[in-house]
């Protein structure tokens, strides 16, 4: 019997919304218990299901599934399973298995490369029932390996230790998969998130077969747009980018690829536009796909502003007809802000731009409209009428 943990009304409310989380100020009465799975009930004592417990944590709690329903082995490979299988339609070899809260799964990071398997077990609940964990994804992929990249940062506010582990089988430093009949290398074991951005797979795939002309790749890590820009048919493709180790594992990527137009720039993207400016060069395509600048809702105002002054001077570069795909990762600009920057941003460039495409993370990574949460990447193609 699991133990039980008396849910306020408001965090009632919110579960009954439709959203998984119930924070530390909706419990009553924690006695000491150690992170795992608890039973969820209301002040009444009537059952409200089963959730990961995080003691340390802000989000003291994570529903998983209702009451009467055991959350065992069978649940977690049958809920890594299902995930699994909504995703068969995909052919790209690196691809989210596991989107968190999107696939039922709360503080689960799943991704696929190939034959391997990266995770991230993000929460003290979720780590408490590791083993069932590994085991579900063992047996519902059949990796040749399993690597957990518990190095990100939210485990602090977890209590978490940050480390990188090899969970079963071998898993190579370095992989190569396959992304639009494009071929790309990960870095696993040392790599963002889990090797790899494939947040913005899809987005790859609408923008680059616009590559036309002269393009513009800006934050561009180690390439990924640029190279499917210049595989699409762009003359040149400048990539800015101020990691000088980004940039090497961009000419590898170019060159597994046969490319030779992709041009790798070291600098600040701020910097670089500022001087771009003065210039009379024009660009056919431009791509703006910066880190996270809002941290916390305090910092929002501020990376507003960033943004705003990125998108301006990127529109004031775009030749006429070119097309800008433009992005945030921040959870804390909701659509609303980002689109609102992106209207005072053309009004002040003078630039006239047609919205083509609103666009989000690539559906593998799903986006719940009752956690708004999973929803973090925004992004629009425009294109300049003038």
């Amino acid at each position: 019997m699991l133990p039980a943990l008396v849910v306020a009304p408001k965090g009632v409310g919110r579960l009954r919304a439709g959203h998984p989380w119930v924070y530390g100020s909706d419990v009553h009465e924690e006695p000491g218990r150690p992170p795992g799975l608890v039973r969820m009930v209301d002040e009444r004592g009537k059952g409200l299901g089963t959730a990961l417990y995080s003691p340390a944590s802000l989000i003291r709690l994570r529903w998983l599934a209702p009451e009467g329903v055991a959350v065992d082995g069978p649940w977690w490979r049958g809920m890594v399973g299902a995930a699994l299988a909504r995703r068969a339609a995909i052919t790209d070899t690196a691809y989210r298995v596991v989107h968190a809260e999107g696939d039922g799964l709360p503080s689960l990071m799943l991704d696929r490369y190939g034959e391997y398997a990266v995770a991230q077990l993000l929460s003290s609940g979720l780590e408490a029932v590791r083993g069932d964990v590994v085991d579900a994804i063992r047996d519902a992929l059949g990796p040749r390996g399993l690597l957990l990249r518990n190095d990100a940062p939210v485990r602090d506010r977890e209590r978490l230790a940050r480390a990188v582990e090899l969970a079963f089988g071998t898993v190579p430093e370095r992989i190569e998969f396959v992304e639009a009949g494009l071929r790309f290398v990960a870095a696993p074991w040392s790599g963002q998130k889990t090797g790899a951005f494939l947040d913005q797979r899809e987005n790859r795939a609408l923008v680059g077969p616009l590559g036309r002309g002269r393009c513009l790749d800006l934050f561009a890590h180690q390439g990924s747009f640029a190279v499917h820009l210049a595989a699409g048919g762009a003359e040149e493709v400048v990539a800015v980018e101020s990691s000088a180790d980004a940039l090497r594992a961009l000419d590898e990527n170019a060159a597994l690829n046969g490319i030779s137009s992709v041009r790798g720039v070291e600098a600040n993207a701020f910097d670089w536009l500022r001087q771009a400016a003065a210039g009379p060069v024009r660009h056919d395509v431009i791509v703006l796909d910066p880190p996270s600048f809002a941290r916390d809702r305090r910092s929002l105002p501020r990376a507003l502003a960033g943004y705003k002054e990125l998108n301006l001077r990127a529109m004031r570069l775009l030749a006429p007809g070119g097309h800008l795909f433009t992005a945030t990762c921040s959870h804390h600009v909701h659509r609303s802000d980002f689109f609102a920057m992106l209207a005072d941003a053309a009004a002040d460039s003078g630039r006239r731009l047609q919205l083509l495409e609103i666009r989000a993370a690539a559906a593998d990574h799903p986006e719940l409209v009752t956690v708004p949460e999973t929803g973090y990447l925004k992004a629009a193609l425009l294109r300049a009428v003038d």
